[in-house]
């Protein structure tokens, strides 16, 4: 495949929302808004550029995680494979920029920030491939599987495509 993944770093727009679909398929998804910044040296001061906005999806166990810890305002790190959604609104054929994220976090150059190891939820006892994992208690990191998919099946997306 030639999926493209990206890293944005960024500011939570909206608060998470979780998603359970009819067969317990998770997925939590939020807003994301990242602006460029540059030196004006007409100015000699530091200016806005342009804002992209983006919608960020997580799904199986990493969906429980995220909507437990990112809230709206807060400053994130998201990398993930990116794609293009087209749907049709009151003004025409609108565009929305989706990262079906395979990590998460906190953009720790903006603040600090306490782990804690997830554990106690059935669902967390999977691996990213929606497997279940022998010891809920060791679990894999992305990086230990090369080639992980980043979003859901296409029966997944089909059924939360449905209830979201």
């Amino acid at each position: 495949m030639n999926d493209l993944y990206m890293t944005v770093r960024g500011w939570a727009a909206t608060e998470p929302s979780q998603h359970v679909g009819p067969t317990g398929a998770r997925l939590t998804s939020f807003r994301m808004a990242s602006t460029s910044r540059f030196y004006d040296r007409d100015k000699e001061e530091w200016a806005d550029g342009r804002t992209e906005w983006f919608t960020v999806k997580v799904f199986r166990s990493a969906a429980i995680t995220v909507a437990n810890s990112i809230h709206k305002g807060q400053p994130v790190i998201v990398h993930g494979r990116f794609r293009t959604s087209e749907w049709e609104g009151d003004e025409g054929t609108r565009v929305d920029l989706v990262i079906d994220a395979t990590s998460v976090g906190h953009d720790l150059t903006r603040g600090t920030a306490e782990f804690t190891r997830a554990r106690g939820d059935a669902g967390l006892a999977e691996d990213p491939d929606g497997d279940p994992v022998e010891d809920a208690d060791v679990e894999k990191s992305e990086d230990d599987e090369e080639g992980s998919p980043a979003g859901p099946s296409s029966e997944e997306a089909e059924e939360l495509a449905m209830t979201a």
